[in-house]
């Protein structure tokens, strides 16, 4: 158990160190109103600390940092509740009063002022569709080479998904095409879609459309979406102003693991309702050993949900990064709730 005295250094030595990026000092603390303790004692508490494995100290100052242990009780037990600026607010709020149409549009805004507003990266993984079933099917020539396949589900949400027109079909085999997946596939979950294509479809085609399997080939692979596929990322290059990532090393893993397709679970992981840290070693990605992860989620209507993301140096901000995100999440909860209601759309770039 720490002392009163221990949680007290232990909370201004994280906070200092989270303002300053400088290693915090028994005398520099001794100036501070809260602590009106003697350089000599506070000396003494931290080294004490540092035994405990709550502070480290760094090779080039006689001052400590907080280990990754002492972060984790910081963000346990020591954090309180940071109340946001007025113009802080203000510019978070401002994207929901645009009344955006387009649920895709909306998260990609969203992933931008977060990152803005923190100057960390931040990544919002889109709302998960799969369990949704699928209400029209729609597929609509945009010229002689591409087309764009419209999936409706029950809950509102609309999937468009452009795919290739192999050379030699007409709008005749695409009409026939769409009556046969509406009549075979109209009250399949999304996530069993491509299954239910290939038992359902594939004979019917190839019976009224001459070389069906081109165009169905072409339709199958529109509709495969992964998770990566429903990551948005915000500030990439925002970790390049932390002083910890002067590193060039450590910059090349992290861009090396968002440019190059990182899974989604590098980022969400048991995902649950409501704030969750993770920081340092508990990311489960070695590029990430450095990084602290704050993830919420959000929702999309009654029965898809979403996350976001921001990530940031073990020495981020939490208490202001925490409010942000709670704001957040609950202020996109409401509007894509709106737009699922209202019918709004939901696509990804091809």
């Amino acid at each position: 158990m720490l002392t009163n005295r221990q949680l007290l250094i232990l909370q201004l030595t994280v906070d200092d160190f989270i303002k300053s990026a400088q290693p915090v000092g028994s005398r520099q603390l001794s100036k501070k109103p809260e602590a009106p303790f003697s350089p000599a004692t506070i000396r003494n508490e931290m080294a004490d600390l540092e035994e405990m494995g709550f502070l480290e100290k760094t090779h080039t100052s006689s001052g400590r940092i907080p280990s990754e242990k002492g972060y984790r009780f910081y963000v346990d037990h020591l954090l309180t509740e940071e109340k946001l600026n007025r113009e802080d607010s203000k510019q978070l709020r401002s994207i929901f009063q645009e009344k955006i149409m387009e649920t895709e549009e909306l998260i990609r805004k969203s992933a931008t002022i977060i990152s803005d507003l923190t100057n960390y990266t931040s990544i919002l993984l889109g709302p998960d569709s799969s369990m949704q079933t699928v209400k029209r099917i729609q597929i609509v020539p945009l010229d002689q080479d591409t087309a764009v396949a419209i999936i409706v589900m029950d809950g509102g949400q609309v999937e468009n998904r452009l795919f290739n027109v192999p050379e030699g079909f007409t709008t005749s085999d695409i009409e026939k095409m769409v009556n046969i997946l509406n009549e075979r596939l109209v009250g399949t979950p999304l996530i069993h879609l491509q299954k239910r294509l290939l038992a359902e479809t594939k004979l019917i085609l190839n019976r009224h459309i001459d070389r069906a399997g081109e165009l169905y080939a072409a339709f199958l692979e529109a509709i495969s979406i992964a998770p990566e596929e429903r990551l948005y990322f915000g500030g990439k290059l925002n970790m390049m102003n932390q002083p910890e990532f002067n590193d060039i090393h450590k910059m090349k893993m992290f861009f090396d693991l968002i440019e190059q397709g990182a899974p989604a679970t590098t980022f969400f992981e048991d995902i649950h309702s409501g704030i969750a840290v993770r920081i340092g070693s508990e990311n489960n990605h070695n590029a990430m050993e450095d990084f602290s992860v704050i993830t919420a989620t959000y929702s999309a209507g009654e029965s898809m949900q979403g996350s976001i993301a921001i990530v940031g140096p073990k020495r981020m901000d939490y208490g202001r990064v925490i409010t942000l995100l709670d704001l957040l999440s609950n202020d996109l909860s409401r509007e894509l709730t709106r737009l699922t209601i209202g019918g709004g759309t939901a696509g990804r770039e091809q």
